[in-house]
């Protein structure tokens, strides 16, 4: 599939919807260096010239760190379980779409000074929002998307671009090690009670 096959069929479906009660919610997932960042954007581009469109990333919604790092449960566990409030999100952010007020107060993280800061969000009902993150269609959230898709890429492509990326944590050596611990196994164990592949309206191909 094609970026324009994919932007052609969310517009299919959020131009035939029997109605409106909210904004129209598209789920970008996939796995930490597959590409769903860069594939919101380039949707971004392309949908915002037929209807209004929001993009939120789910690491904007992070909790404080001490709540997510030594917490005495396993390192892939905290990752999971504990790095976004999952009631929090799904009642502010989840829930009040549905609603439809017209307006979101959530909680962005700013990672500089570990603290939270809540953000005001205005929506329009005829229009589309973008959710992209690692572990949306988790069993809490994922009835709430209209549309989504998995962002599918090798495994080999993934691992070297995270190792690149993720400088921050150290040389090579020390962001492979945080990922072993930490992340791979949180995705495993994602992608062995979840199935996102399989659930996901669209898979597409790495970008």
């Amino acid at each position: 599939m094609c970026l324009d096959m994919l932007k052609n069929d969310i517009l299919m479906k959020f131009n035939t919807r029997p109605n409106k009660p909210h904004p129209y919610l598209v789920g970008i997932n996939g796995l930490a260096g597959a590409g769903k960042t860069t594939l919101v954007k380039k949707l971004e581009e392309r949908l915002k010239q037929k209807c209004p469109v929001i993009v939120l990333h789910l690491d904007d919604y992070i909790v404080e760190r001490e709540k997510r790092y030594g917490t005495g449960h396993e390192e892939w566990y905290e990752y999971y379980y504990l790095q976004w409030d999952i009631e929090m999100l799904s009642e502010r952010l989840f829930k009040k779409l549905q609603m439809n007020d017209g307006k979101l107060i959530l909680p962005y993280y700013d990672k500089f000074a570990d603290r939270i800061n809540q953000k005001a969000i205005s929506f329009s009902s005829d229009g589309i929002i973008l959710i992209e993150g690692i572990f949306i269609l988790r069993k809490e959230w994922k009835a709430f998307f209209d549309y989504t898709v998995f962002v599918d890429c090798p495994k080999e492509i993934r691992y070297q671009r995270v190792l690149e990326r993720d400088k921050y944590i150290g040389d090579e050596q020390a962001v492979l090690e945080k990922y072993k611990r930490r992340y791979w196994p949180a995705e495993k164990y994602y992608l062995e009670t979840e199935y996102p592949k399989r659930s996901a309206d669209k898979i597409f191909p790495c970008v």
